[in-house]
């Protein structure tokens, strides 16, 4: 019998089909149709990327962490508060099948040690504080020093445009991935007990957002403001 999960659906009736495919796919296909169009805005700091610029983004960042042995299916936090590098992480891991695990930004060290160990988490990408919390202190604290602080050196190397061979070894990660395939591990806030998490896929994903914009009836040329993950 093979090894490999059993997966089930069940869904009502509607009379739009579910989309089919992975993030990164998606991606692909609306920076190739609106390459110029802005994509994201971080209004505090200015920041603007067109659909290009952050898929290009994306993709030296997904390759870089191939580079740095992420496999699929690996573990990669990222702990901060609202930021455009939040967004690259994101889709980043999705990109090479790697799962990301949404730390909390207001977890105490309990809480973080906890969400490491229990999501067995192969890397985190960290603020290195927020307000009056010094994340950094806090990693030091519980010993876990696979970090990669934004800001520092090694995220600078990280966002490096990849080689010709970074770029085929993404291209084979891709092939590799399935719609159906796990991308991220939500928590629950941790207030009444240890943090809990869910697991959801690129399919849960996508057409939950699909779903979300089409009952608001959003359009290409709408403009949202994004608060999370505060």
């Amino acid at each position: 019998m093979s090894n490999e999960a059993l997966i089930s659906y069940a869904s009502g009736t509607g009379t739009s089909p579910l989309l089919g495919q992975t993030i990164g796919v998606l991606l692909d296909q609306i920076a190739q149709e609106f390459p110029e169009r802005e994509a994201l805005v971080e209004t505090f700091s200015g920041r603007r990327w067109t659909f290009a610029e952050l898929l290009h983004d994306v993709e030296a960042l997904a390759a870089n962490l191939i580079k740095a042995g992420i496999a699929r299916g690996d573990r990669v936090g990222v702990w901060s508060p609202n930021s455009a590098e939040w967004v690259l992480v994101q889709y980043a891991t999705a990109k090479i099948g790697a799962i990301l695990v949404n730390v909390n930004p207001a977890y105490r060290t309990t809480e973080l040690d906890y969400v490491i160990k229990q999501s067995t988490m192969r890397l985190m990408i960290s603020a290195t504080n927020f307000r009056d919390t010094d994340y950094a202190a806090m990693l030091a604290e519980i010993n876990y020093h696979d970090v990669v602080f934004v800001g520092s050196p090694g995220w600078t190397r990280l966002l490096q445009p990849g080689t010709t061979e970074d770029v085929g070894r993404l291209s084979d990660r891709a092939a590799e991935l399935t719609f159906d395939q796990p991308i991220n591990i939500q928590y629950t806030s941790g207030t009444t007990g240890f943090p809990k998490g869910a697991t959801l896929s690129h399919h849960n994903i996508l057409n939950n957002g699909y779903s979300v914009g089409e009952g608001l009836h959003y359009t290409e040329y709408d403009r949202l403001c994004l608060p999370v993950p505060l």
